[in-house]
């Protein structure tokens, strides 16, 4: 199927008005798409609709865009992104990926976010999107997001160490390595760092986190569709040294799920990304990853560290968030700590 067929499929799929916001807000206000630009937007079978409201605000922008789905090309779950997408991107400033993952499909992730890295491109990551997640976090003020996010941007690159605790027994203390850079995805997606959509969060690499994780919200990649909200049934995660030392879940079928996704690799089980949402759109969590990270408070990723950006010099195959709810968070450094959270609520003004 050709891309100039994909488009006339696209511009063909029914959508509700009510993507129309979310969608304008992907296009305009977080990629800052141009005219005169180039855009791959890749997408499989069950977002067609979603893909056909982008589809539609590119339309409207006279951009050139080429669109691609995934069953079209290739069986799922995926070896490897298709050659066509890839090549493609290669002449493309932005790209969109809108796709619900299927389990082991990272690798084929990767090689897209291998070329978005090398060029330098603009490109929203929307794994997983739902139609909920475009009439919510999709439709946040993303300008007031990226304010937030840069007013905590500024004070955890100048800590030393960050201090958290929630009522579900969450008691961790992640000590930063300076080496290691930190990143806002606030929504506002630059060439400096490609990001998920719906944005907001800053995230680094940590240096060493150590304590307990009680996972109340949701854990990602394809166990969050599997297991969503835990909020009955937490997931307590020991960490020592980074490591995770011992898990524990009234669920043992996610106890032992989550167990071996974490032992894939020998840095599965590492400490690869440590992260403060700052989504104040987004008022609870809704059992999917891609918002859920977003939520204000703290999550944490076991494996690969993108390291890329952050300067982590280890890697992992894989990468799996978890999200607890209702934080209290302190930044600490030689002259005290500063308490940027209470039960969930921010406590700084952009």
């Amino acid at each position: 199927m050709t891309t100039a067929t994909v488009a006339t499929r696209l511009s063909a799929v029914p959508y509700p008005p009510s993507f129309q916001k979310g969608a304008q807000n992907a296009v305009t206000t977080c990629l800052r798409i141009q005219p005169d630009e180039k855009v791959t937007v890749i997408t499989d079978e069950a977002t067609l609709p979603i893909a056909a409201s982008i589809a539609a605000e590119l339309d409207a922008l006279g951009c050139e865009w080429n669109g691609f789905v995934l069953e079209d090309l290739a069986p799922r779950p995926l070896n490897g992104m298709p050659a066509a997408v890839l090549e493609d991107m290669e002449s493309s400033q932005v790209s969109i990926f809108a796709v619900q993952v299927q389990p082991n499909e990272l690798r084929s992730r990767m090689e897209m976010t291998d070329i978005v890295n090398r060029r330098r491109m603009r490109h929203a990551h929307m794994v997983n999107i739902t139609p909920e997640i475009m009439v919510q976090g999709m439709r946040a003020d993303f300008n007031a997001v990226d304010m937030l996010s840069q007013a905590v941007l500024d004070r955890v690159r100048t800590a030393t160490y960050v201090r958290a605790t929630t009522a579900a027994g969450t008691d961790i203390h992640a000590q930063l390595n300076p080496a290691y850079k930190w990143f806002k995805t606030s929504g506002i997606i630059s060439t400096e760092k490609w990001g998920n959509l719906p944005g907001g969060e800053c995230f680094t690499a940590p240096g060493e986190v150590n304590g307990v994780f009680v996972v109340d919200g949701v854990v990602g990649d394809y166990l969050c569709a599997r297991y969503g909200i835990l909020r009955d049934t937490p997931l307590t995660i020991a960490i020592e040294g980074n490591r995770i030392v011992r898990i524990s879940c009234e669920n043992k079928q996610l106890e032992r799920d989550f167990w071996a996704y974490t032992h894939t690799d020998e840095n599965s089980d590492r400490v690869g990304e440590f992260a403060i949402g700052t989504n104040i759109g987004v008022d609870h969590v809704i059992g999917n990853i891609l918002q859920d990270e977003k939520f204000p408070g703290i999550h944490i990723a076991f494996g690969d560290p993108y390291g890329a950006h952050t300067g982590a010099p280890w890697k992992s195959s894989t990468h799996i968030d978890v999200v607890g709810l209702g934080f209290n968070i302190w930044l600490g450094d030689a002259d005290g700590e500063e308490q940027i959270m209470r039960d969930g609520v921010f406590l700084i003004e952009p």
